[in-house]
């Protein structure tokens, strides 16, 4: 009997959020997407603090290996950002060539 009552309530009334009442599911996506290279950024940076705080403690204990962990995860920080990167672009050129906005979304008007 809970469970009706639960399941009848407007979530997008009774909080004032938009979602629910004129934003679907595909309004929250185009918003995850649009914030996802400035996430990947504090990624990376976090990564490459990591990194090359591992490096250093690698060099300093004479240990090759460490340094080789840490230059790695460097490494593969930087590609990892390169390949969000590229990909936010080619979203970039779809947007552009078929006008359709999928990183724009009209949330806040």
């Amino acid at each position: 009997m809970t469970m009706n009552k639960i399941a009848q309530v407007d979530i997008g009334a009774q909080f004032g959020s938009k979602f629910g009442t004129e934003l679907g599911i595909g309004d929250l996506v185009s918003i995850i997407l649009s914030n996802a290279l400035v996430l990947a950024g504090i990624i990376l940076l976090f990564i490459l603090v990591l990194g090359g705080i591992g490096m250093i403690a690698g060099a300093g204990n004479s240990n090759p290996e460490q340094a080789g962990k840490g230059r790695q995860a460097a490494t593969s920080a930087v590609v990892g950002f390169i390949i969000v990167f590229a990909a936010y672009w080619i979203m970039q050129l779809i947007e552009i060539l078929t006008g359709f906005s999928i990183l724009r979304p009209n949330v806040f008007q």
